[in-house]
């Protein structure tokens, strides 16, 4: 078992803060509802939870433990708006310093792991977003597509290419604004390598066995379904949304809009393709959450959270 505490609560750098991350459908919500007291806050670290109406794909906690324990960062982005990491570290870091000033514990849980990543060592120094760059890539992925546009940042920034896939649209635009804005590749801009001062982080990785894990998520995916995830998706399509939209990305939403675009809808097969898709993601979170440091890793049940 393993006892997870911190310093007391500070009025003044650095901050304690708990770092709880880990794949998708490893528990980290099972362990707050169950360790979590009103003497901690939690910080959302997920990139969907942000996006009002996305409720059931993205597993938001439920509305009991968010009136036990006060959540932040959660339904605060309408799914057509962005929301990245640029946005998610100045909020987190002006909650982390609220939260300590009153007396109490942060904890960020999460499983988008760029949020962590920076959070610990902060932004890179590239230009700000200039948003006539960024209406004019966006006009050209509507007119070109992403695919082509994933080829103009091979031949502009082939280091950053390597480290972005194909399928991301935000990451693959911001690095051509970068390059357009500046002239250089978003990979010649450092990227900070020291953990930052401004917190005393305490970081937690859960994991589970392969199989354990892939069982778990299967069984998430059922129970989304059960609970009315095809509703939803239904509601939200009836105000509006569309694929392109940044909260009709995640998983969990998209799949609808590929089988809508083939011009069926088989829910046994879009719940099969949210399932493998999210295995996948599982396994790019864990390679990615191996590479942070000072990482305590344990499994679930035996995490106690202490004060």
């Amino acid at each position: 078992m393993l006892n997870i505490s911190t310093s007391s609560p500070s009025k003044n750098p650095p901050y304690p803060v708990i770092l709880l991350f880990g794949p998708t459908g490893v528990g980290k919500t099972d362990l707050l509802s169950r360790e979590c007291s009103r003497g901690y806050e939690v910080i959302s670290a997920d990139s969907m939870q942000v996006y009002r109406g996305l409720d059931i794909g993205t597993a938001k906690p439920e509305q009991n433990l968010l009136d036990t324990i006060k959540h932040h960062l959660i339904d605060i982005r309408d799914p057509h708006e962005q929301f990245h990491v640029g946005d998610f570290v100045p909020l987190a870091d002006e909650l982390i310093g609220s939260i300590n000033r009153r007396g109490r514990i942060p904890v960020v849980s999460g499983g988008t792991a760029f949020y962590f990543k920076h959070l610990l060592y902060g932004l890179p120094e590239t230009p700000p977003a200039d948003p006539q760059v960024r209406e004019q890539v966006q006009k050209e992925l509507d007119a070109y597509g992403l695919e082509e546009l994933y080829r103009r940042l091979e031949h502009v920034d082939p280091r950053s290419a390597c480290s972005i896939s194909s399928r991301d649209a935000y990451r693959v635009i911001r690095a051509l604004e970068v390059f357009y804005t500046s002239g250089h590749p978003l990979s010649s801009f450092r990227m900070p390598r020291q953990v930052r001062s401004f917190i005393a982080p305490v970081v937690i990785g859960l994991y589970r066995e392969r199989e354990e894990l892939s069982a778990r998520i299967e069984g998430r995916v059922d129970m989304m379904m059960q609970q009315g995830l095809y509703d939803e998706v239904r509601s939200l399509i009836a105000r509006g949304a569309q694929a392109h939209w940044p909260g009709m990305k995640g998983i969990g939403y998209r799949e609808f809009f590929i089988y809508q675009s083939l011009g069926e809808y088989s829910l046994p097969g879009i719940a099969r393709l949210i399932t493998a898709n999210s295995r996948t993601y599982a396994k790019q979170q864990m390679t990615f959450f191996r590479s942070l440091p000072h990482v305590q890793w344990v499994h679930p049940d035996e995490v106690c959270l202490s004060q």
